[in-house]
């Protein structure tokens, strides 16, 4: 890689059928020889985080925040993105609006917050091993696109994939998987 990586969104191709990855949107956070690092935004559970998650000592009241399934790797591991930069070190901003935390202080915030703030509670996350994305993208399995704070936290899960979709100026039930031209 000659350039540095940018954080990107991954949007998969109405033909990818693995269960973990239909009609998602990924927030690709870290993309390197290595491997590639991201966290699934359009998956809610039906429970509200607080009620999920375990901290000590424990949530008295929480808010309706949904926990999310950030990826099959890793599910007990939990991951918060605020819209807020937070007023404590251990974070990381993957652009300016969106910052990543595993942080058990901030989570507490997050889930105690009335009304909730502007967040996505994660559990678990999506990892690639080296060449692995590379060739999922090689194959069309993914769109890449911008990413948009309004879309990471205000858009409604349900939609979401479509719409990150249509931002890119395409129509979901038109998209086939072909080889691009790289």
């Amino acid at each position: 890689m000659t350039e540095r990586f940018r954080p990107t969104l991954l949007l998969s191709m109405p033909q990818l059928q693995d269960p973990n990855f239909a009609r998602t949107v990924v927030l690709l956070c870290d993309f390197v020889p290595e491997g590639a690092f991201g966290l699934v935004l359009n998956r809610p559970t039906e429970m509200p985080a607080s009620s999920m998650v375990k901290l000590d000592p424990p949530l008295t009241e929480g808010n309706a925040l949904p926990l999310c399934i950030g990826g099959p790797v890793e599910p007990e591991r939990g991951w918060i993105l605020v819209a807020e930069e937070p007023d404590e070190s251990e974070y990381r901003t993957i652009r300016e609006g969106i910052y990543l935390s595993a942080s058990p202080r901030l989570l507490r915030r997050v889930l105690a917050a009335r009304p909730a703030p502007r967040a996505r509670v994660l559990a678990g996350y999506a990892g690639w091993g080296p060449g692995q994305l590379d060739a999922e993208l090689a194959q069309s399995a993914w769109l890449m696109g911008e990413v948009d704070t309004d879309l990471v936290f205000d858009v409604e899960h349900s939609v979401m994939w479509e719409t990150a979709i249509r931002r890119l100026g395409a129509d979901p039930s038109a998209l086939q998987t072909s080889h691009g031209v790289h």
